[in-house]
């Protein structure tokens, strides 16, 4: 019998919280709610967390830190931010500080069920992906280790978002294939909605400007127009960005 998975919820609006509550058990998770940012701290560094459900604005520690704490944490716990702060800035930092996932307010609590639900199930594929297939991947100066969850490029560290580790990680296990932006959705992200595609855009954009010599004309990542993007077993000559 597999464990009960464990979600902390940071929230503090009351009704809210108590929905999530709701919503999240019925699906078989054991929730625990802070109602500040100090005691969802001091909840999340007490470890054994398969997933963090966090707000931004809260009293005491703010959001963002927490999100930025928990990432310099040993263990890897999948992110969701949920704020009232829906704008493109607000939801770029928290991605930059590791969040897996942004929910702007107010949204659907079967979405974010959704989304939680798919978030663990890509953490077990991931780890059991990287058991399967443990070794480094090297691929013309890109260096990926899927344990470790480390990459670098002509021996220089890239500092990557969690999602954006495993969209490149992804990207290099299948060189040359083509994925649309929904394949990418489905296989990466976990889920499949109609209308998230920029998510996939904004993504491979911001790893672009990583990777790549020139994002604006690409050589590792490319467009295939119509049809999607493709990882290229050799850097090819460079080409458009959109």
């Amino acid at each position: 019998m597999r464990p009960v998975k464990r979600v902390l919820v940071v929230e503090d609006d009351a009704h809210i919280a108590e929905l999530l509550r709701l919503h999240l058990r019925d699906e078989g998770y054991e929730v625990v709610h802070a109602a500040d940012g100090n005691e969802g701290l001091r909840l999340l560094e007490e470890g054994g967390w398969d997933a963090l459900v966090l707000d931004l604005m809260l009293p005491g520690v703010d959001g963002l830190e927490i999100c930025k704490r928990a990432r310099a944490m040993a263990r890897y716990t999948p992110i969701i931010i949920t704020s009232a702060r829906s704008s493109e800035v607000h939801r770029i930092l928290g991605l930059e500080l590791g969040a897996d996932d942004y929910l702007a307010k107010p949204f659907s609590m079967l979405e974010l069920v959704a989304r939680v639900k798919a978030l663990l199930r890509r953490v077990e594929a991931m780890a059991h992906n990287a058991r399967i297939d443990s070794g480094v991947l090297e691929l013309h100066g890109l260096r990926i280790d899927p344990v470790a969850r480390v990459a670098s490029i002509e021996g220089q560290a890239l500092e990557l978002t969690p999602r954006e580790f495993d969209l490149l990680h992804f990207f290099a296990r299948h060189p040359d294939q083509v994925f649309s932006r929904m394949d990418l959705l489905n296989q990466v992200w976990g889920y499949q909605h109609d209308g998230y595609e920029h998510t996939v855009n904004t993504h491979i954009n911001r790893l672009r400007a990583k990777i790549e010599a020139d994002p604006a004309h690409p050589r590792r990542i490319l467009t295939m127009w119509g049809r999607g993007y493709k990882f290229a077993d050799a850097p090819s000559a460079a080409g458009t960005g959109a």
